[in-house]
């Protein structure tokens, strides 16, 4: 029942966050009043805004204007369920990869978990389908992690000093880049993004999300433009890539950091 709790809990999130989604890349309020269609401006009645049931009773189509209902507010509802469920049962595992806790902090951890991966989840759909990573999800992202950091140092012992600075550190060499390169190809979001990952992974997480998300990056846009998809010089959205090496650095990163220390050497 824990799990049929947290989908459906995860699909009211879900919904919210694209109402979150739309209005921070429309200069409006996430919180400025009940949703309404993007279309016609009509508001949306409560039973046409049942996460996952409403999509399918309306068959995908606002019901005054009858235009289309994009597929990426059902997709952000599900996968928000999904997410709701899968970092509870990461957590209920045990994984040596997320460590082991007992007792409220285990919960305590499980919340900041769903948070950032939910945050992480708003701003790759607002980067991919507007070129834009919303401040409000990126800063309040910043502030859970800033005090998720802060309040663990008793309970880890973490060295809240080193996830500060790789932070900056993050923050910092995509400013200096942003700089050098005179904006192309890269945006302020993607700083204050990077400035989240650092608090999220710490010291040496960091280098590898960077790593991997400018590989993969770079990978996509060779196969974009052999493909004809993009031309040479076009920019893709970067967010998404950074997310991604996020959670490969979170997930894989210590293995990772470890065999690259023991090929180069570092102790």
């Amino acid at each position: 029942m824990i799990y049929v709790f947290l989908f459906i809990l995860g699909l009211c999130f879900g919904s919210f966050l694209n109402v979150v989604i739309f209005r921070t890349t429309h200069n409006y309020s996430p919180f400025s009043g009940r949703s309404f269609c993007p279309h016609c401006k009509k508001k949306i009645s409560w039973q046409d805004n049942i996460p996952l049931l409403s999509f399918f009773l309306l068959k995908g189509r606002c019901r005054y204007c009858h235009q289309s209902i994009s597929q990426s507010y059902f997709l952000v509802e599900l996968l928000t369920g999904i997410e709701f469920v899968w970092i509870w049962f990461l957590i209920q595992s045990n994984l040596t990869l997320l460590g082991q806790f007992e007792g409220f902090y285990s919960l305590l951890y499980a919340a900041y978990l769903l948070y950032i991966f939910y945050v992480f989840l708003g701003i790759t759909v607002a980067d991919l389908k507007y070129g834009l990573i919303p401040d409000f999800l990126v800063f309040s992202g910043i502030a859970v992690s800033s005090l998720f950091v802060l309040t663990s140092y008793n309970f880890l012992l973490l060295d809240f000093k080193s996830y500060f600075i790789s932070g900056l550190g993050a923050g910092g060499a995509l400013a200096a880049l942003i700089i050098l390169t005179k904006g192309k190809g890269m945006g302020w979001g993607d700083v204050k993004l990077a400035l989240l990952m650092g608090l999220f992974l710490g010291w040496p997480k960091i280098v590898i999300a960077f790593y991997v998300a400018f590989l993969t990056g770079a990978i996509t846009a060779v196969i974009l433009i052999l493909l004809r998809k993009k031309r040479f010089g076009q920019t893709l959205p970067f967010g998404p890539f950074l997310i991604a090496g996020t959670l490969a650095a979170f997930f894989w990163g210590e293995p990772i950091w470890q065999s690259v220390s023991l090929i180069l050497g570092i102790k």
